[in-house]
């Protein structure tokens, strides 16, 4: 006989009731976990939503036609997050590294820098390597040379530096003379011409002469080396160093609060930047129809970078799903996309690299400022791509040498490439002047960098952030390995004890062995690379 239950004075089958109680259960599970994941979730939706929004509003407001002082209110919004994460640089920067640098002990450290750099410059040399093979296959320059700079209506870009001063003034900026200056001017060489006397009919020789100058922008170079050295000093000092680690500890720490608030502002913000941007554009139809085999080239090659060889090299070392790990970073790329600067990106990256993807503070404090600084593989791609797109566009054949020469200097001079907007733009006028090549054609890259920069700014912080999981997958393997030879250490230590418990029972050094290896705790253990 069927059991059943009186429900408002009606007999009915309680195997009824109970599918309907679970079904209720299972729609209000349903609906919780999508409130928790929304929750989660809510600051990565609202970015990408603020892109596409601004997108939107871009087209619209396009449509309006106004004035230059109308286009300069309406990005106001997007210059004040700008703005807001310029400003922070400067204090994440320094104590983040001296505090990542003082956690850390010498030759940890030492070990540490030296796979960064490694990974740095391999990743930076494949990527040169696209950008040149690309470049070739492609021939973005061919059929373009009847290409005018004034059908575009583009200012002309010139730059007279010579290669050597470039690398000179690189040197230089890594030892700033005033590091109050560093934080606000970098140095610049210039040139004047000197007069040196005169020839046989009379006429005065003047000579180039290189003088120092100080650009604006921080040097940022100086203030990382700076931090470091000074974070490995402060280690040194011991006792006497606590009190100043402690006091970079808490700055790190309250400035990385003051990020966690700025990145709510972070959507409407990128609305704003991305919006004011498309308003800003000039005829891109003619842009696109003159320089699209370029377009195409830089951006199919950070694709190619960024979407295969940089996981590939992840998941070489880690044995771990790269896409997965990635997928924790979409706001710092959302970032990426819309500022076009590596730099403005640190903040937000510092923060979803360890929290989202749970990488050790120390690493990821210590390595990704340097990253920003250092690490640019995309600007690699797009200048190596400008470089023979040029010579294309003046029907220069280039030779292995001069192939050569672009990949060391690309690789070379991305390193003081400013991790701001049109950064990279500069250092191409270093790579052309290195294979002898005019450099009045960079105007044509200035009028599509605004299309190119934002996959260039994405690869490059996708790099640092897999260099920094890298670096936590190595540092955990040695971890484990010291821990489990801890162990066998200990299981030889207390087979001993035993043997001589009654022999010696308190002045035993092999007991007193014993209780140094207990105490060593993983939570203890210090960062072992």
């Amino acid at each position: 006989m069927e059991k059943k239950s009186e429900i408002n004075g009606h007999a009915m089958p309680s195997s009824a009731s109970t599918d309907r109680i679970l079904e209720k259960n299972a729609q209000r599970s349903f609906r919780e976990r999508l409130m928790e994941f929304l929750r989660r979730n809510l600051l990565v939706i609202m970015t990408v939503s603020g892109v596409l929004v601004g997108v939107g509003l871009g087209m619209a407001v396009r449509n309006m036609n106004l004035t230059k002082a109308q286009m300069t209110y309406f990005a106001f919004p997007g210059e004040m997050l700008l703005r807001m994460l310029k400003m922070i640089i400067l204090p994440l920067v320094v104590c983040s590294l001296v505090s990542g640098a003082a956690s850390l002990d010498t030759r940890s450290l030492g070990k540490l820098g030296g796979i960064a750099v490694a990974y740095f410059l391999v990743t930076t040399l494949i990527a040169s390597s696209i950008g040149v093979a690309l470049a070739f296959i492609i021939k973005p320059g061919v059929g373009a040379g009847a290409l005018n700079t004034n059908n575009l209506g583009l200012e002309s870009v010139s730059s007279n530096k010579e290669t050597a001063d470039s690398f000179l003034d690189l040197a230089r900026n890594l030892f700033p003379a005033n590091l109050v200056a560093a934080a606000f001017r970098s140095y610049a060489t210039d040139y004047k011409m000197v007069a040196v006397g005169n020839d046989t009919n009379g006429t005065t020789l003047y000579q180039k002469v290189p003088v120092g100058t100080e650009a604006d922008g921080m040097n940022i170079l100086g203030l990382v080396l700076f931090a470091m050295v000074f974070g490995v000093a402060l280690r040194k000092l011991g006792d006497e160093g606590e009190e100043l680690i402690r006091f970079f500890n808490a700055f790190n720490e309250a400035t990385m609060v003051l990020v966690s608030w700025i990145m709510w502002y972070i959507p409407f913000g990128i609305m704003f930047l991305v919006g004011s941007k498309i308003v800003e554009m000039e005829d891109v139809v003619l842009l696109v129809t003159s320089l699209g085999k370029y377009i195409f080239a830089s951006i199919l090659g950070h694709i190619i970078h960024g979407g295969i060889v940089l996981p590939l090299i992840y998941f070489g070392f880690t044995r771990k799903n790269p896409f997965s790990f990635l997928s924790g970073l979409i706001t710092p790329f959302t970032t990426a996309f819309a500022t076009c600067s590596s730099s403005a990106t640190l903040p937000s990256m510092i923060k979803c690299v360890e929290e989202n993807n749970g990488v050790d503070k120390r690493i990821s404090r210590f390595i990704l400022p340097i990253g920003a600084t250092v690490n640019m593989d995309g600007a690699a791609i797009f200048q190596c791509i400008a470089a023979v797109f040029i010579a294309q566009l003046n029907n220069t054949e280039l030779n292995a040498g001069q192939i050569f020469t672009i990949l060391v200097t690309a690789t070379a001079s991305s390193v003081g490439a400013a991790g701001i907007p049109a950064g990279g733009i500069i250092t191409i006028a270093i790579i052309l002047e290195a294979i002898g090549l005019p450099t009045n054609d960079l105007s044509l890259m200035l009028a599509v960098d605004w299309i190119v920069d934002r996959t260039t700014t994405v690869v490059n912080v996708e790099g640092d952030a897999l260099g920094a999981g890298i670096l936590h997958h190595i540092n955990q393997q040695e971890m484990k390995k010291q821990q489990q030879e801890g162990e066998a250490e200990l299981v030889e230590v207390r087979t001993e004890a035993v043997a001589n418990a009654q022999a010696e029972e308190e002045t035993s050094p092999l007991v007193t062995h014993q209780s140094k290896a207990l105490a060593a705790t993983p939570e203890a253990i210090e960062s072992v690379l």
